[in-house]
């Protein structure tokens, strides 16, 4: 038996695969709009601008850029191998762009009273990563 089998009998956890190049730039300085500019597909740089939205009170804004960070890490998930539930680890660095998108995007939810989907969302992100939801609050 190998050590990561998976004991529950649930689907195997879902690791990206790594894109260090958005990660980088982000960590040089470089803004979050100029590189979602150049590296569109990148979840963490939308979820970057989302948080920076939101900090500033432009909660519509930050919900949109949540949206799209959210639905760029679905697509790359499903790319790897996600079924639509299971494990999406925080501790694997390149799936923390989607869960950050996930949970910026709850918090834009609830925000501009769309409660429904903040508890989605929110619900989402536990199910995902546990360790994710009790990092990011």
């Amino acid at each position: 038996m190998s050590i990561h089998e998976n004991l529950l009998g649930g689907p195997p956890p879902t690791h990206l695969p790594d894109d260090p190049g958005p990660r980088e730039l982000l960590a040089s300085g470089t803004a979050p709009v100029d590189v979602a500019a150049a590296h569109p597909a990148s979840s963490l740089a939308w979820a970057q601008l989302a948080d920076e939205a939101y900090e500033r009170g432009a909660t519509v804004e930050s919900y949109a850029y949540a949206r799209t960070g959210y639905h760029r890490g679905l697509d790359a998930l499903r790319r790897s191998g996600w079924k639509g539930h299971g494990p999406v680890p925080w501790e694997h660095e390149p799936n923390r762009g989607f869960l950050r998108a996930l949970h910026a995007l709850a918090r834009a939810a609830q925000a501009i009273g769309e409660q429904e989907e903040y508890e989605r969302c929110s619900q989402f992100l536990k199910d995902s990563s546990p360790t994710a939801a009790q990092v990011l609050g």
